[in-house]
């Protein structure tokens, strides 16, 4: 049974801000438990199953999204970009690499970022750190970076409309792989891999038409399954969406099918492994270049004490420069004692950097340095790359340098948007797509 929220917290929870009247977080909280599930256990099953075949290798995790999403982005235009470019890395994943992909979105609750400082100071004026939406305001004033607790309600309704628009969308003909000349409408045309998705979208559209006159049309060409995943970081918000399934009488935290913890959260002895340990959704956990391989043995002892296939996911982020060293030996060793992990990379966190220009940012060659590791290390292990997590979005920002537009230093001022941590581009994300798919087919 998952501890009361108060017994949590009496742990020693990592990374949570301090609300300044206690009193409005229980009304919040209460609020919150009394409203709906956002996802379904059932649905949380059914990933898990999924995710017990990527880490079989019969089909490969797409996870991607903003770093931090905010509400003022939450309408059709913007889910739908981010859709669409997922939809469109997808389909690229499993034409050119012949391998079903599970897709997943950093979306629909990632409102709440850790910080490696509880505060920040501009000009000489000190005031608590930016924690994301779920928490303060970005604005840098005194009134917006009051931690209010009244966020945590509106991330549950930000996170409905952005659920209700992709159940709309994927299951009311946009996925139709038939669309999938649409969704490069408006793409930059001198991009070479637009051009290669058109191609790519010619020979589908063939093989539909084909698949069509012998009469065959499944229901998989028409819709997709798509899954919601974010950082569970605030435990008064997270303890709040669990419920008790119906059918079993396990614990499932409904605000998203995946759930994962993050570096700086995952203290053995702190509240989130304690909180991830009891419930019944697929979990992940990040873990970076400090970790050994007893940590990562001691995780999945503790997050995954019955060994289930799909249930725990480790997703690593290491930086492109340590990949190929740190991550041999946590393989080996997972291996070697028969637990059972899918292996995910987040070729994003451990490869950021303060452009000359001021601008927090990322290598494209980097990005895809680290995934080609990451294949590389498996590849030679004989064990399995089970897919990849990515910070991007769906529109035309300028916030990773390089890639097919050659995006420099100075180019970053011309669109940069993200509030935390930098995003790859449309043309970016479709790129990536375009190399990991070579590297699968390899």
């Amino acid at each position: 049974m998952i501890p009361d929220l108060a017994a949590l917290q009496a742990i020693g929870a990592a990374q949570q801000p301090t609300y300044p009247d206690p009193a409005a977080v229980d009304n919040a909280v209460s609020k919150l438990r009394g409203f709906p599930p956002l996802v379904f256990a059932g649905e949380c099953d059914e990933l898990k199953e999924k995710i017990a075949a990527v880490g079989r290798g019969d089909a490969f995790l797409l996870a991607g999204g903003d770093c931090a999403e905010v509400f003022d982005q939450v309408n059709a235009d913007n889910v739908r970009n981010k859709l669409r470019v997922l939809l469109q890395m997808a389909v690229v994943l499993t034409y050119a690499g012949s391998m079903p992909v599970v897709k997943m979105g950093r979306l629909a609750g990632q409102y709440a970022k850790p910080r490696s400082s509880d505060t920040e100071t501009r000009d000489g004026v000190t005031l608590p750190a930016y924690r994301g939406d779920a928490v303060n305001g970005f604005e840098f004033t005194e009134e917006s970076r009051i931690p209010d607790p009244q966020r945590l309600v509106d991330v549950y309704n930000a996170s409905a409309s952005t659920l209700n628009l992709i159940r709309a969308f994927t299951n009311g003909g946009y996925a139709d792989l038939r669309q999938v000349h649409t969704w490069n409408t408006d793409f930059v045309r001198e991009s070479p891999f637009a051009q290669r998705y058109e191609q790519m979208a010619n020979e589908i559209e063939k093989a539909l038409e084909f698949m069509q006159a012998i009469g065959a049309d499944p229901d998989e060409f028409h819709r997709v399954d798509f899954y919601s995943s974010h950082e569970a970081l605030l435990l008064p918000y997270e303890h709040a969406m669990t419920r008790i399934d119906s059918r079993t009488d396990d614990p499932y935290n409904v605000s998203g099918h995946f759930l994962w913890i993050g570096e700086r959260t995952r203290q053995l002895d702190g509240a989130h492994i304690e909180y991830f340990k009891h419930l019944s959704n697929p979990i992940g956990c990040k873990v970076g270049p400090s970790a050994t391989p007893d940590d990562v043995l001691a995780l999945a002892s503790a997050l995954n004490p019955k060994n289930e296939e799909g249930r725990l996911t480790l997703i690593t982020r290491f930086g492109a420069g340590k990949i190929r060293d740190v991550l041999p030996p946590l393989v080996e060793k997972v291996r070697a004692e028969g637990v059972n992990v899918t292996w995910v990379t987040d070729p994003m966190h451990g490869n950021t950097f303060e452009a000359s220009t001021g601008f927090k940012t990322r290598r494209f060659t980097d990005v895809l340095d680290e995934v080609q590791g990451f294949f590389d290390v498996h590849r030679a292990l004989g064990t399995v790359p089970g897919g990849m997590m990515v910070e991007m979005t769906g529109d035309d920002v300028t916030e990773i340098v390089g890639g097919g537009e050659e995006i420099d230093e100075h180019g970053l001022a011309h669109r940069y948007e993200s509030v935390v941590d930098p995003r790859l581009n449309r043309v970016q994300s479709l790129e990536l797509a375009f190399l990991v798919a070579e590297m699968l087919r390899r």
